[in-house]
């Protein structure tokens, strides 16, 4: 048998069943649903800096391990920042786009990006992948490459080929449950200052007269999707960001990932009027998408963490992934976490410049996420 390395142009080429044999998990990220559905709904274009380039790695004919990967014409939608990275190699003469991006687009949730299975020859397969990243930078003379927010497994592999990847860490606030049952039981868990204005954070929704509903992305009816996508591509524009999700790919979700959709609503009468929208796999709840036409003090914090805490309690998650940045929801019981990437830079002198950086970088993460965590809001 012969292993081999190719390019995957386009998602759908490849069957949804042996994409996603490769999971470790369930994962939704790395599912062909939602990868696949990004690229045929049109949510990755080249003109907005997106090219699919997948690595599979291919035993004779069969997909054995792979690798989500593109060809990025920008730094939009990665959520680790490198515009600096090229700012500097631009100044120097050099072309620091085109990129390869190993990723999930427009989705800075932690997971693995090194797709091999998880039997006994995975580590050897997600080795194979990371040569292979390297190789490809190489040969299509790119200046980098970037594996963003890795799990641990993918960790451990680059890790034992350290000379060739910068590491870099950042600090995401993650929830986890410490064997609570209920929301009161969590509330229990925090100091009485943090549990009062949670109280009351909650009373002032609850007044308001909005009814909230906690429902299965699979149980929205198409004018439902419609509303939702409306309040997403509100929220975008009031920000001045580009909406790149469209109203396909959201319904696309709901009708592919049954059990791993879910949305918080808030309804004026019949109307929708603010939304939540989370992914989830067996372990963990992702919160990604926010949008609302009410300005009500507590809405957010209602639809976006108080209703997804309650929702992996009931489901028996052990983890709530609310999304990138944020130092308000420490109050909301959400602990600073560190999250991880790797960056292989082909250029010798930007890869001294950013070695140098990173190292002093990673000590100022660190020494934040100390500091934020001496204000912890549990009471242990």
């Amino acid at each position: 048998m012969t292993l081999a390395l190719r390019i995957i142009e386009r998602l759908d080429a490849i069957a949804a069943a042996d994409w996603d044999a490769l999971r470790a998990d369930d994962n939704p990220f790395l599912s062909h649903a939602f990868l696949a559905g990004l690229e045929r709904d049109g949510c990755l274009r080249a003109e907005w800096g997106w090219q699919a380039q997948h690595l599979g790695l291919f035993e004779d004919d069969r997909l054995v391990a792979a690798a989500p990967l593109y060809l990025k014409f920008n730094s939009h939608g990665e959520f680790v920042f490198d515009h600096a990275w090229a700012q500097a190699l631009e100044r120097a003469g050099g072309d620091y786009y085109p990129k390869l991006l190993c990723a999930v687009p427009y989705s800075p949730v932690v997971g693995p990006r090194l797709l091999a299975g998880a039997d006994a020859h995975a580590d050897a397969r997600r080795a194979a992948l990371l040569a292979g990243l390297r190789e490809l930078m190489q040969s299509a003379r790119v200046s980098s490459t970037h594996l963003l927010f890795l799990d641990a497994a993918d960790l451990a592999v680059c890790a034992r080929d350290d000379a060739h990847w910068l590491a870099r860490c950042d600090v995401q606030f993650h929830w986890s449950n410490r064997d609570w049952h209920t929301f009161e039981d969590f509330l229990a868990a925090l100091k009485h200052k943090k549990r009062k204005n949670i109280r009351a954070e909650r009373a002032q929704v609850a007044a308001s007269g909005l009814r909230i509903e906690w429902r299965a992305g699979a149980s929205l009816v198409a004018s439902e999707w419609r509303a939702v996508h409306a309040l997403y591509l509100e929220t975008f524009d009031a920000h001045g960001n580009h909406a790149a999700l469209n109203a396909d790919f959201f319904a696309h979700l709901g009708a592919t990932l049954p059990g791993q959709v879910w949305l918080a609503l808030a309804r004026a009468g019949d109307d929708i009027v603010a939304m939540a929208l989370f992914l989830a796999s067996s372990s963990t709840l992702y919160g990604r998408y926010w949008g609302s036409q009410v300005p009500l003090p507590g809405l957010h914090f209602e639809l976006c963490y108080y209703q997804g805490i309650e929702h992996c309690l009931r489901a028996g998650l052990q983890r709530f992934e609310p999304g990138a940045q944020g130092e308000h929801k420490l109050a909301r019981g959400f602990l600073p976490t560190l999250t991880h990437s790797r960056h292989a830079i082909a250029h010798a002198g930007l890869r001294h410049a950013v070695a140098h950086y990173l190292e002093a970088e990673q000590a100022q993460v660190q020494d934040w996420r100390e500091q934020l965590l001496t204000h912890s809001p549990y009471a242990q």
